[in-house]
């Protein structure tokens, strides 16, 4: 039953998360940054700076901030379905949606492997090798309850990630034009790579608005890849759930917590995908999503020791550069070659 006295022990918290995203979207109106990183980096300043205000056992700031964290980034993550919309791969040829799968599998593989070779924490490594195959900071939090990835890893990836993007945004159209692609070409490139929505239409658009068209219809390819990467991980993590108490000879009993969520996450893209909603529902259902994405990103941020980061980000970034050059490559090449 919902009570106010419930919930009044996160006001603090989470009026600091809030308090966080509001900087965050209002420097990002000031510098081409993405907001979920500049929300994950002032959170990680303003939790670090007041250290004993937010980390200290029986904080009163504590409670709040996890709820931001957890409970209202999978409440994000259910409305964010709304932003599927199934249709949209009536667009894509078969050759293009098999570029797609080929090239984000390859990704999420070749970023496992890397972070094997570098010896990265493995969770941290799928969440990279997500955040640049799928797409970026929506695709990292979308699976990270389920991957049961702590905050300081979901912080990292989500930076890099976002960092990797950036840097793609003129590095992209200087190598399509290298690679002597037409501008349908150059869109595909485009956004077969980039890893947000918004980096790949501002790449493709900077060549051409043919570019700018395809780039955007193949990033949301990308995107509707989302839903069924996710069913996967959660096969994965029963699979090892079921293992687990197999091996330790306990009652086999598996389970998702988070599960819920994902039920709302497919409600909301099938209801977009048959158009139930009128259009202005829908922008502002997912406009909801953004905002509370950005104040759960505030909090993951607020919740990151310096000291944690300062372990695993030098290796990650590697991991992370290597990668996306890697992805760079390989579409590229199918590109040429299909």
């Amino acid at each position: 039953m919902f009570t106010i006295a419930k919930y009044k022990k996160y006001t603090k918290g989470l009026l600091a998360s809030i308090g966080v995203a509001i900087v965050s979207f209002t420097i990002t109106e000031f510098i081409s940054f993405s907001t979920a990183t500049v929300a994950i980096i002032l959170g990680m300043i303003v939790g670090n700076y007041f250290y004993k205000t937010f980390h200290a056992e029986g904080s009163t700031f504590k409670s709040g901030v996890k709820f931001a964290e957890k409970d209202l980034l999978m409440f994000a993550i259910a409305l964010m379905g709304i932003n599927l919309n199934f249709t949209m791969l009536a667009n894509l040829g078969i050759k293009t949606i098999l570029m797609i799968i080929v090239g984000m599998a390859f990704t999420i593989l070749m970023g496992l492997l890397l972070g094997k070779l570098f010896k990265l924490n493995p969770k941290l490594s799928l969440m990279i090798g997500i955040g640049n195959g799928v797409c970026g900071s929506s695709a990292i939090a979308a699976t990270a309850g389920v991957a049961k990835v702590n905050s300081s890893d979901v912080g990292i990836s989500i930076a890099l990630v976002n960092l990797m993007g950036t840097i793609g945004i003129f590095l992209v159209p200087f190598l399509a034009h290298l690679l002597g692609f037409s501008d349908i070409d150059a869109g595909i490139y485009t956004g077969n790579t980039l890893q947000a929505v918004g980096q790949a239409v501002a790449a493709g658009f900077s060549i051409s608005n043919e570019a700018g068209h395809y780039a955007t219809v193949v990033k949301m390819g990308r995107v509707l890849l989302l839903l069924p990467l996710v069913f996967i991980l959660i096969y994965i993590a029963l699979r090892e759930s079921k293992k687990k108490s197999e091996e330790a000879g306990e009652k086999v009993k598996v389970g998702i917590p988070s599960f819920s969520f994902i039920l709302w996450f497919v409600f909301f893209s099938v209801i977009a995908s048959l158009e139930l909603l009128p259009k202005e529902l829908e922008l502002l259902i997912g406009m909801v999503s953004h905002y509370i994405t950005l104040i759960a990103m505030s909090a993951i941020g607020l919740m990151i020791h310096f000291r944690t980061i300062m372990k695993s980000a030098g290796t990650a970034f590697k991991v992370s550069s290597l990668l996306f050059a890697l992805q760079l490559i390989f579409s590229g090449l199918l590109l040429k070659f299909l």
